[in-house]
């Protein structure tokens, strides 16, 4: 039987096979590739093997070419560059409490528990003025200041003018429990504005 011959891009020059079978063989073994080019006997021109009559049939029945293998020395940077953001971020973190830390000077807390020393009354009577705050038979704070009944809306007027007059810049707050914290944040806020320097709470039991 006379030969084909079969060429290739790594094979210009072309290689005889025995047979057309032997063609299609070379083809499902990956030897050589669709568009690689035959002649068969008595042909002149080169014909690529999918275009060739004798095999365009048996091509398009084989579908196309598997995909190459895939390289197992690829690294895929995803996780790792997932992993670098979160360090990075913790390590903002850290530094930056860590920043804070050293200017903010905390307070350090009392071996024995303690969260503020007590005060006696007697020790700081000389320096200080009262403040009591409780409330009405219709549930309105009434704030007394040395036992002088004033408005809420007018403490921060009226404390100054009582710290002016008594030169005492320091008070002592009695505060019912049935009173609102937002009435004691208002009347912390008007000792604040009006310049006391030191405000007493006496401790519940």
């Amino acid at each position: 039987m006379p030969p084909w011959f079969i060429r290739s891009e790594h094979d210009p020059k072309g290689r005889a096979v025995d047979s057309p079978q032997r063609v299609l063989e070379g083809l499902r073994d990956g030897d050589w590739e669709p568009t690689d080019e035959v002649r068969g006997p008595g042909e002149r021109d080169w014909i690529p093997i999918e275009d060739h009559p004798a095999f365009a049939e048996a091509v398009a029945e084989m579908g196309p070419p598997p995909n190459e293998h895939r390289d197992e020395t690829h690294l895929d940077m995803n996780p790792l560059i997932d992993v670098s953001l979160v360090l990075l971020i913790f390590f903002i973190l850290t530094t930056s409490y860590a920043s804070l830390k050293r200017i903010i000077a905390l307070p350090e807390t009392p071996t024995d528990g303690q969260t503020t020393k007590p005060v006696v009354k007697k020790d700081i009577q000389d320096r200080t003025f009262r403040v009591n705050v409780a409330l009405d038979a219709f549930g309105k704070p009434v704030v007394k200041i040395d036992d002088r009944a004033v408005s809420m809306d007018v403490l921060e007027t009226e404390l100054r003018q009582h710290m002016k007059a008594t030169g005492r810049k320091e008070m002592f707050a009695t505060i019912s429990e049935e009173v609102s914290w937002d009435a004691v944040s208002k009347i912390h806020d008007a000792a604040k504005g009006a310049g006391v320097v030191q405000i007493y709470w006496p401790k519940k039991k």
